[in-house]
């Protein structure tokens, strides 16, 4: 009886769904975050009686068969890619990408990671940095005597200085695009690497090349639907449910089985 293993399998793809929403709900509040999605697909089919079948010495040919399903197999956690909602912060160093497009980050091995988390800081000294402490590319550096900064839709950072009424620019901020935004790969900390499904970072200043700009003062909320998440999570709870009853189901047949006498 092959019902034991294929229940088994689709109870741990329902455990593969509640796993992803747990993490969706989990990042609710986490900045820039896209909720993830859980895809799966049958397994492989054993063919009993293949459609197309030649059945007869006339030539009939069955136009079914028999093919019996071995289960479900997860096949991607895919993202969500959605613009979360602005939230006004007032702080200096945040910043919010409006439309597509990741902020470059070098991290400490020198190889280039990316983000939607404009929660900047200002390192010890003066260069601005993720909440981790990586590097914004370019790498921009604020001077100790600087007043105040803005950040205009652009990206272009500049500095007011308190003996002075004209700002100094400091440098210019740059977004990255990718073909394919699904095939980042994230490595945690709002952080995701360049990959091959991803294609090759593209970049170029906000605003150009059909990516977002800058809002200074604002974050970007996570994506995520709460009461959507719920709805799926009662789903993956039945679908759990139903697996279960279908093991308990092939077990009572067995069990008759080996009584018979």
């Amino acid at each position: 009886m092959k019902a034991l293993q294929i229940a088994a399998t689709g109870m741990s793809a329902q455990q593969t769904r509640v796993e992803v929403i747990s993490n969706n709900l989990a990042n609710m509040s986490t900045t820039g975050y896209n909720a993830r999605r859980a895809e799966f697909a049958d397994l492989h089919y054993q063919q009993a009686m293949r459609p197309g079948t030649i059945s007869a010495s006339d030539g009939t040919v069955i136009p079914a068969g028999i093919q019996l399903g071995l289960g479900a197999r997860p096949t991607a956690v895919t993202v969500n890619i959605a613009q979360g909602s602005l939230t006004s912060t007032g702080g200096d160093l945040d910043v919010a990408i409006d439309g597509h497009g990741y902020l470059e980050v070098t991290m400490p091995s020198g190889l280039p990671a990316y983000t939607r988390d404009g929660a900047l800081k200002r390192s010890a000294d003066g260069q601005i940095v993720t909440s981790d402490g990586f590097a914004v590319a370019p790498g921009i550096t604020i001077p100790e005597e600087t007043r105040s900064i803005s950040i205009n839709a652009a990206g272009e950072v500049y500095a007011y200085f308190g003996d002075q009424v004209e700002p100094e620019m400091l440098g210019q901020l740059t977004l990255a695009g990718f073909s394919n935004e699904k095939g980042l790969e994230a490595i945690g900390s709002n952080l995701f690497l360049e990959t091959n499904a991803s294609g090759a970072a593209m970049v170029a200043t906000p605003g150009q090349e059909g990516l977002g700009t800058l809002r200074q003062g604002y974050l970007e909320d996570s994506s995520v639907d709460p009461v959507r998440e719920i709805t799926e999570l009662i789903k993956a709870q039945r679908g759990y449910e139903l697996n279960a009853k279908v093991i308990t189901a092939a077990d009572q047949i067995l069990g008759a089985t080996v009584q018979v006498r």
